[in-house]
């Protein structure tokens, strides 16, 4: 392949035209169907439309750039070379020296995730240019895959000297450090995305040479690598790769390496392996790898109807809910081993909450949703979503957080390079290659269908082509959300007629801010909505969290939507010690903290905020760093600063506090910032 240029990345964002996707589409085994990426494009110059011409103009041009110069190709180059010279003379030359030149022995997945997310972005803005460029990038990643399929530079570059994780033999060690099917996992999801993105099969094929090398010498029979993935995803994504092709293979490997978990040699909580998966009951473990597993349970449960399955996945789900869930959405109490923690052990200081654990969440939660139908989980998705996940990239898309942490004192360093601010890249760069591969993917949570129901599920200005019980149905969403609580739907063609149309009335509006007791409303707020078609109201108990209008559909029908959105205070169960006398400040879908930066008159640790706060909604922009602005709605209110004086009296002084949306923290650079705001004294001392 040519070196990649300045000018070639440029390009990467020039708009071309692509002819629409002609992937087919399987039944994925659950109740409800998600309605794909490829039928929903997202209107420009909108929340979501902003941040996927954020991913797509910055995030993944970025991201390819950094696959050329941190020598990702390369990997795949040389590791071709060798194919073609084996025995040549420079293996024992340090330039072939894995070790010193691959930082990870999962590098690979980097140019897989951003191929999938450049694959999402052709839906949206069809580019004939990134088309052929992801097209070239194939060719050297075919090149690297050996004859019988398997495709793993960390080996291949240097058979006799591979990298130091990778053992002397193939899957030696997939369980501890490998990677070897985490690489598969990865491989597979970008190849599905782009078949289904350009109807090309060429990255398709060589997911399934990989995969299909996977199934037969990975498995329980006698001659196979009993192993199980040291890090899942390869689970979830054979899943994947079974609805794309149809072929029962994939689907029972993907069973194997569950069914297999804890019965294997590795025997730990920080790879979810302490015990068999039937017989787990909670969250425990690394926090990304976890969140993997227990999607493909929910993908595996769907697919072949084990109750067990699904009543172990239900189970784990409750226990993340209801004492393992941080009010931001995410996941991951703790930086050593990027784990969840004990119950209601939520930190705020030191909270891990790794940016890619947050996406494995909306992973999960949309399968719970597709298995069940319940609103609650697409509660869960949309507030991981807008806090817990794009709080993790820049809202330029070009500055990156590992861990999300719920307050900073500017000085703690919580980020994976040691750092207290947003950076450019990481030399494990997960994050920031997995954001590449999943904000693109956004339009494919919008919608679902099951029968004659069509279910709008996040609130998001798009144009939808939805196949209803087989027959077509286009819907305009218009809004502003989320900065204000007005949805417009338009139909624009029914074919299908007579359907149902399933409106979510989050729970943030009239029931609790998580469908447990792990945090409850603290003020009383009554918070109300209203439905109406064609002008005329629609009233009706809620079914799970969804607000049914049955009719016979036309083109012009429009429904609109209202949604009170004011400013509400939470507390957190008393169990969550970290949080006692404290209270968290939503708005909508949207969690709020302060800064220092906008707070310059006192220290912020110092603000008491009143027992019955009255907030002011303000228009805010934010100036940030390298010539950042965007504009957010802040919250102003007015409370106490407690200050001491010489003699270590407490003194107080009234003082106002402005609040932003927590995603949009640290754009600034570093300083103090905070979700949780004290009401007490007492509360402020024990922090």
């Amino acid at each position: 392949m040519k070196r990649i240029t300045v000018t070639m990345l440029v390009l990467l964002i020039v708009a071309g035209s692509m002819a629409k996707s002609k992937a087919e589409t399987r039944s994925n085994g659950y109740p409800i169907s998600q309605v794909p990426f490829t039928a929903v494009k997202v209107t420009p110059h909108t929340f979501w439309g902003d941040r996927i011409k954020a991913a797509r103009e910055v995030t993944i041009p970025l991201a390819f750039s950094k696959c050329a110069s941190e020598h990702r190709y390369d990997n795949f180059s040389m590791a071709a070379y060798t194919l073609q010279h084996p025995g040549h003379d420079g293996l024992n030359t340090p330039k072939w020296d894995v070790s010193k030149f691959m930082g990870f022995s999962f590098d690979d997945t980097d140019v897989y995730k951003t191929i999938e997310g450049a694959s999402y972005v052709l839906q949206t803005y069809p580019d004939e240019k990134l088309k052929t460029y992801i097209d070239s990038v194939l060719d050297v990643v075919a090149a690297a895959q050996e004859p019988d399929g398997y495709l793993y530079t960390a080996r291949t570059i240097n058979p006799e000297h591979p990298h130091q994780w990778s053992g002397k033999k193939r899957w030696e060690v997939e369980e501890i450090l490998s990677h070897e099917l985490y690489n598969l996992g990865h491989m597979v999801d970008a190849a599905c995305a782009h078949y289904q993105a350009t109807g090309s099969t060429k990255f398709l094929d060589i997911a399934k040479c990989y995969a299909d090398c996977v199934v037969r010498e990975v498995g329980p029979k006698a001659g196979q690598a009993c192993v199980v993935p040291g890090h899942q995803i390869a689970e979830m994504a054979l899943a994947r790769l079974y609805l794309m092709t149809g072929e029962q293979r994939y689907l029972d490997e993907a069973k194997f390496l569950l069914d297999y978990r804890g019965k294997t040699q590795r025997h730990d909580i920080y790879s979810q392996s302490d015990k068999p998966i039937l017989e787990q009951t909670e969250a425990w473990g690394h926090a990304v790898r976890a969140g993997y597993m227990y999607a493909s349970i929910a993908d595996v449960a769907a697919l072949t109807g084990d109750s067990a399955y699904l009543k172990t996945i239900d189970t784990i789900c409750e226990n993340i809910i209801s004492k393992k869930y941080y009010i931001t959405g995410g996941v991951g109490a703790r930086h050593q081993g990027e784990a969840f923690g004990a119950d209601y052990e939520l930190p705020n200081l030191t909270a891990y909450n790794e940016t890619c654990a947050a996406i494995s969440m909306v992973y999960l939660f949309h399968r719970m949703f597709l298995l069940h139908g319940d609103a609650k989980y697409i509660d869960c998705l949309e507030r991981t979503l807008y806090n817990g996940v794009i709080s993790g990239m820049s809202v330029d898309g070009g500055r990156f957080f590992y861990p999300n942490p719920l307050s900073s004192d500017g000085k703690y360093a919580f980020n994976a390079d040691n750092t207290v601010e947003r950076q450019p890249w990481f030399g494990c760069a997960c994050c920031p290659s997995n954001l590449c591969r999943f904000i693109p993917s956004f339009p494919g949570y919008v919608y679902a269908v099951k029968d004659h129901q069509l279910y709008v599920n996040l609130f998001a200005a798009n144009t939808a082509h939805i196949s209803v019980d087989g027959k077509e149905v286009i819907l305009e969403q218009q809004t502003d959300y989320p900065w204000d609580g007005n949805i417009t739907i338009r139909i624009q063609k029914s074919q299908a007629k007579d359907f149902s149309m399933m409106i979510r009335i989050p729970g943030w509006v009239d029931r609790n801010p998580v469908p447990s007791n792990l945090y409850r409303f603290a003020d009383d707020v009554i918070p109300n909505y209203q439905v109406m078609v064609n002008g005329q109201s629609v009233n009706g108990q809620l079914e799970n969290g969804y607000l049914r209008i049955n009719r016979s559909w036309k083109k012009g029908d429009v429904v609109t939507v209202h949604l009170d959105m004011p400013v509400r205070t939470v507390k957190a169960n008393h169990r969550v010690v970290d949080d006692r006398g404290r209270v968290a400040i939503e708005r909508g879908p949207l969690v709020y903290c302060a800064e220092g930066v906008d707070n310059a008159d006192y220290n912020l640790f110092d603000f008491l905020m009143p027992r019955q706060p009255r907030f002011q909604v303000v228009d805010c922009q934010i100036n940030g760093l390298r010539d950042i602005r965007f504009n957010v709605k802040a919250i102003e209110v007015k409370g106490q600063a407690v200050e001491q004086n010489d003699l270590g009296e407490a003194a107080v002084k009234t003082a106002t506090l402005t609040m932003i949306p927590y995603y949009a923290w640290n754009h600034r650079g570093p300083g103090l910032m905070e979700v949780w705001m004290p009401q007490t004294i007492r509360a402020l001392g024990d922090y």
